[in-house]
C-alpha cells in the first residue's frame, strides 16, 4: 500500500493543488516559502499518530490567504492509497457504512479530513433562496472558528481539486446555493473514531534539520533515548535482574560513604538549632536516585562519537553541525525500523530538508542509498545534489505564486523512452532547471559563460537574483530538456537561445574562386541550410507551447555580439589570442571593418583558436557597464521572467544613473528620483518612467532591455 495523490485545497499554501506519488523514494522541490513544510503537515493530520489530538482543530490562519474571507469555506486534505493489502483488517479500514467485505476487494481507496462550518451552519445555508447574497452574508459574518468542526471520511469518488466539485460539496458562493445534508457517495462515509489507519501503518516524520543538539539535550525529541526506550522494554527481567542488584547495592554504598552520613548529620544538625526539636523533621537522609528501572536506566546513557580520521571520541556538542545532523537523521532512521518491524501494513517515512550541514558527497551517497523496500519515502530538499539521485517521474516541483503554491509533476504525459533520456540528462547537469523561475537553453559554452556576466553588469541584477538559470544543453537536443516546460508538467517560461548560422559571406560559388574559397563557401552554406532546418524544426515543436519560446542570433553568438558593439571590446583581447605582431596588426584592422564577411571571419577563426569556452572568459574580462546585450539575449531574459518585479526595474534604472554619473556626465537625476520612488509604490507605472529616463539620457543600454518590458 502506498500513497498515490494527495489533494489539498485551501490549506495553508495550497488552495488546490495536488501530488502525485510512486512506489518507493519521492522527491519534492521547491523554494523558500513554497509549501513544502506545509504539505507534510497535512499529511501528517491524517497518518501521524503522534500528533497531539489538538491539532486536528485547525483555526482561521490554516486557510489560504488567497480565499479573503474563510467563513463558509472547507478545507480538504485526502489522500488516496493504491495497492491495497488483501487483509480483513486493511480491507475493513475502507470499506464503511453498507460495504460489504466479502465483495471484491480494494485496491484504491481515499482517506480525507474535511475541516468545516458544522452541521446547523451548513443548514442553515442550504435553506437560502437561490441568489440570496445578504441573507449568506448575514450568516457568514457572524461564523466565528469555534463554528466549525473537523470530521475524517473514507470511499470518497469525486476529485476534490475540480472547481465545481467545490461547488457542488461546499457551496456555490457566488449564486448562494448550498447542499445540506452530504452526499456521502461523493465525499465518502463519515470513519468512526475507533478506525483509524495511523494506528494500523508505520508512519515517521523526520523535520528539518537545524538545531540538533538542542534536540539531543532535550528528552522529548533525543532520538537516542527514544531508540533506548523502546528497546528497554524488550529485555528480559531474569537477564536484567543481576543489573538491577547492581544498582541497589551502588546506591546503598553511596549513601553509606562517611562524607554523605557526616553531611546528613550535620544538616539534621543545624536545623535544630535554628528551629528546635518541635519544629525539625521527624527523619532526614540523603539516598542515590539511580533508577533500577531498565527504562530509566538506559535513558540514562549517552552517544559518545568520534569525527571521521581523528582518534577523539566526544559528546554530541562537540560534533561539526554536519557531523551532528548526520548522527541526527541516522538515529531517526533506526527509529523508523524499529517501528517497521511490527509487522504493520504499509510503511511512510517523511524527511524534511536533510541536506542542511551535510557535505554533497554525503548527501549523494545518503539519499542514492535510501531504499527500504516496503517503505514509501517522500523527502522535500533545496539540494540538486539530492534531487539529482531522484527519479524524474517521482518528483513533485512546488511553485510559489501570489498567495499560493502549485504542484508540478515534470514527467506527466511523457512516455518512458523520453523520461530516460531527460533523466540521463539531468544527471549531467544536476537539476537546477527544476528550481528556477525561468529558464535558458542555450547550446554553447560563450552563451554559458557570458549572458550571466553581461547582464549583471550592464543591467545591474544577476539572473540568479531574478530565479532565471542558464542551462547549456551543449549536443543534446533542444526537445529533450524543453519538454518539461509544459502544460501538463512544469508551467514555467523557457526561453531556446540558437544561432541561424547564417552566411556572413555570399555562398554562391563564382569563376576564378580559389579552392580554398569554394571549401570556405560550401561551409557556410551548408552552416546556413542546417541553421534554417534547426528553426524549422524548432518551430514545429513549440508550436502551440505556451511555455516555448525560440531567439536566434543571426550569424552566430560571436559575430552578433562584435556587430552589436565597438569594435574595441574585441580588439583589446587580440594580443591575448595572437603573439605574432603582423597577425596581431591584421587580426585588429579586419575587426574594425564594418563588413560582416571581414570582421565576422575573424571573430570566428579567433573563437576557433582559443575554444569558445575560453574565448568566452577572454570577452568576460574585457566587458563593462556600457557594453551592448544582443537584442536577442534580452528578449530571451524577458520571456523567461514575464514578471519582472517593480524592484528589479528600479534597480536597473538606479545602476544605469550610477554608470552614468561615473562616466562623468552631467545629468540631473533629482526629479527622476522622486519619481522612481512613486513608481515603486505603483503610483505611476512603467511606461512613464522609461520615458522620463530616456528624456534625461537620451540612449542607454538599460533602455534598450526596459522597452521590452
Amino acid at each position: 500500500m502506498y500513497i498515490s495523490n494527495v489533494s489539498i485545497v485551501n490549506y495553508k499554501s495550497f488552495r488546490n493543488t495536488k501530488f502525485s506519488f510512486k512506489e518507493g523514494i519521492n522527491t519534492i522541490i521547491g523554494e523558500n516559502g513554497s509549501g513544502k513544510t506545509n504539505l507534510f503537515r497535512a499529511i501528517r493530520l491524517l497518518l501521524d499518530d503522534n500528533l497531539l489530538r489538538m491539532s486536528y482543530k485547525l483555526n482561521e490562519n490554516d486557510f489560504n490567504r488567497h480565499l479573503g474571507p474563510f467563513q463558509g469555506h472547507w478545507i480538504i486534505i485526502s489522500i488516496e492509497f493504491s495497492d491495497l493489502s488483501p487483509d480483513e483488517e486493511i480491507q475493513s479500514l475502507f470499506i464503511h457504512g453498507t460495504g460489504d467485505a466479502a465483495q471484491e476487494k480494494l485496491t484504491q481507496a481515499t482517506y480525507t479530513l474535511l475541516f468545516r462550518p458544522k452541521p446547523d451552519v451548513r443548514l442553515r445555508l442550504s435553506d437560502l433562496a437561490e441568489g440570496d447574497t445578504e441573507g449568506m452574508n448575514a450568516i457568514l459574518n457572524e461564523l466565528s472558528i469555534d463554528d466549525y468542526e473537523t470530521k475524517f471520511t473514507g470511499k470518497s469518488t469525486v476529485d476534490f481539486n475540480d472547481e465545481d466539485v467545490y461547488k457542488d460539496i461546499v457551496g456555490d458562493f457566488e449564486n448562494v446555493k448550498f447542499r445540506f445534508p452530504d452526499d456521502a457517495s461523493k465525499i465518502g462515509v463519515l470513519i468512526p473514531h475507533q478506525l483509524s489507519i495511523s494506528r494500523e501503518i508505520s508512519f515517521t516524520f523526520i523535520q528539518a534539520l537545524r538545531d540538533v543538539v538542542s534536540d539531543f539535550h532535550n528528552n522529548r525529541t533525543n532520538p537516542l533515548l527514544t531508540l533506548l526506550k523502546a528497546k528497554s522494554e524488550d529485555i528480559d527481567e531474569a537477564d536484567y535482574a543481576n543489573i538491577s542488584d547492581q544498582v541497589l547495592a551502588l546506591n546503598e554504598s553511596i549513601e553509606q560513604l562517611p562524607d554523605v552520613l557526616d553531611i546528613t548529620k550535620n544538616i539534621s544538625q543545624t536545623i535544630k538549632e535554628t528551629v528546635g526539636e518541635t519544629y525539625s523533621p521527624s527523619s532526614l537522609s540523603i539516598k542515590s536516585s539511580l533508577s533500577d528501572e531498565a527504562n530509566k536506566l538506559l535513558q540514562s546513557l549517552k552517544l559518545f562519537i568520534g569525527e571521521p580520521g581523528e582518534d577523539h571520541e566526544g559528546g554530541i556538542h562537540e560534533l561539526s553541525l554536519g557531523g551532528a545532523n548526520l548522527i541526527y537523521l541516522t538515529l531517526k532512521l533506526l527509529e523508523f525500523k524499529y517501528q517497521k518491524a511490527n509487522e504493520t501494513f504499509a510503511n511512510f517515512l517523511l524527511i524534511e530538508e536533510p541536506e542542511a550541514h551535510i557535505h554533497t558527497h554525503i548527501q549523494k551517497t545518503l539519499f542514492d542509498k535510501l531504499d527500504y523496500g516496503d517503505t514509501q519515502i517522500i523527502y522535500s530538499t533545496h539540494s540538486t545534489q539530492i534531487s539529482e539521485v531522484s527519479n524524474l517521474s517521482n518528483i513533485n516541483v512546488l511553485s510559489k505564486k501570489s498567495n499560493y503554491a502549485v504542484a508540478y509533476q515534470p514527467a506527466t504525459g511523457l512516455d518512458e523512452p523520453r523520461i530516460v533520456k531527460l533523466e540521463r540528462y539531468l544527471d549531467a547537469i544536476r537539476t537546477n532547471l527544476l528550481f528556477a523561475k525561468g529558464v535558458i537553453l542555450v547550446e554553447g559554452d560563450a552563451e554559458e559563460i557570458l549572458i550571466p556576466s553581461l547582464i549583471k553588469k550592464v543591467l545591474g541584477f544577476s539572473l540568479d537574483e531574478i530565479g532565471v538559470s542558464i542551462i547549456n544543453i551543449r549536443s543534446t537536443g533542444f526537445e529533450n530538456i524543453a519538454d518539461i516546460f509544459h502544460d501538463d508538467r512544469i508551467q514555467r517560461n523557457c526561453a531556446i537561445l540558437t544561432d541561424l548560422d547564417t552566411s556572413i559571406t555570399a555562398v554562391a560559388i563564382q569563376e576564378g574562386d580559389s579552392e580554398a574559397i569554394k571549401k570556405y563557401k560550401t561551409k557556410c552554406y551548408n552552416s546556413e541550410r542546417k541553421g534554417r532546418e534547426r528553426q524549422e524544426s524548432i518551430t514545429a515543436y513549440i508550436d502551440g507551447n505556451r511555455w516555448l519560446e525560440a531567439f536566434y542570433a543571426h550569424h552566430t553568438f560571436e559575430v552578433d555580439f562584435l556587430m552589436a558593439n565597438d569594435s574595441e571590446v574585441m580588439t583589446n583581447i587580440v594580443e591575448q589570442v595572437y603573439t605574432d605582431p603582423p597577425t596581431i596588426a591584421l587580426a585588429k584592422e579586419e575587426l574594425e571593418s564594418d563588413d560582416v564577411a571581414i570582421a565576422g571571419k575573424r571573430i570566428l577563426t579567433m573563437a576557433k583558436q582559443e575554444g569558445k569556452g575560453w574565448f568566452a572568459i577572454l570577452l568576460g574580462n574585457n566587458i563593462d557597464s556600457n557594453t551592448a546585450i544582443p537584442n536577442y539575449i534580452l528578449q530571451a531574459v524577458q520571456f523567461a521572467t514575464p514578471k519582472m518585479n517593480r524592484e528589479i526595474v528600479a534597480g536597473i534604472l538606479n545602476h544605469r544613473m550610477k554608470v552614468l554619473l561615473a562616466d562623468g556626465q552631467d545629468l540631473a537625476f533629482d526629479a527622476f528620483k522622486n519619481n522612481l520612488n512613486r513608481y515603486r509604490k505603483s503610483e505611476i507605472e512603467l511606461p512613464q518612467i522609461i520615458d522620463e529616463f530616456e528624456t534625461i539620457v537620451l540612449a542607454d543600454r538599460g533602455l534598450d532591455f526596459l522597452r521590452l518590458l
